[in-house]
């Protein structure tokens, strides 16, 4: 199920098309920059290169294209201002039937505060909520404070799992369950 374009106060959501394709990749490359060099991070190669981009851009083509996975682009005058990617979650230790995954939300750093991915994370308990299912799983990178701290004000919580990231930190899984709906 694809979510349909929805507006309020000057910002839309709308659900992605290959248009796209440059601008999310580099609005991500721009947010991952700048939440990797906050965490310590600052292998500037690894962040901004061609090669890096290039991977980043068809990482995203299929999120767009393949249909298991839901992409809303945030948009505010015009301009994309922030992205989300949910769907099927990608290990197999979590129960598809009950748990989708949040994939990714990015927000461009010059408009972090503003209520952008507020916005896009509750599109995604929106997506949870239509899709009958009862959690959410995500994987934060261990150094990104920011994230952590936004995700736990909506009840998210580490799970116990990790996996290897960059910068020698490791990716943390979080969780949302989700109460009884009203």
């Amino acid at each position: 199920m694809r979510p349909v374009g929805v507006t309020t106060s000057r910002l839309m959501l709308r659900t992605a098309d290959l248009d796209d394709l440059d601008p999310i990749t580099d609005l991500h490359t721009q947010a991952r920059t700048a939440y990797y060099r906050a965490g310590g991070w600052s292998e500037a190669a690894d962040l901004t290169s061609p090669e890096a981009r290039a991977r980043r851009r068809e990482m995203w083509r299929p999120a767009i294209q393949d249909g298991t996975r839901s992409v809303l682009c945030a948009v505010r005058e015009g301009g994309l201002v922030g992205v989300l990617a949910m769907g099927p979650p990608l290990d197999a230790d979590v129960d598809a039937v009950t748990t989708g995954q949040l994939h990714q939300i990015h927000v461009r750093p010059g408009c972090w505060g503003q209520g952008i991915g507020s916005r896009l994370h509750a599109a995604f308990e929106r997506f949870l909520r239509e899709g009958a299912l009862t959690a959410g799983v995500l994987e934060a990178w261990d150094r990104n404070s920011r994230a952590q701290a936004f995700y736990s004000r909506y009840g998210w919580r580490p799970d116990g799992h990790r996996r290897p990231g960059p910068g020698g930190a490791d990716y943390v899984r979080m969780r949302l369950d989700l109460g009884p709906s009203a």
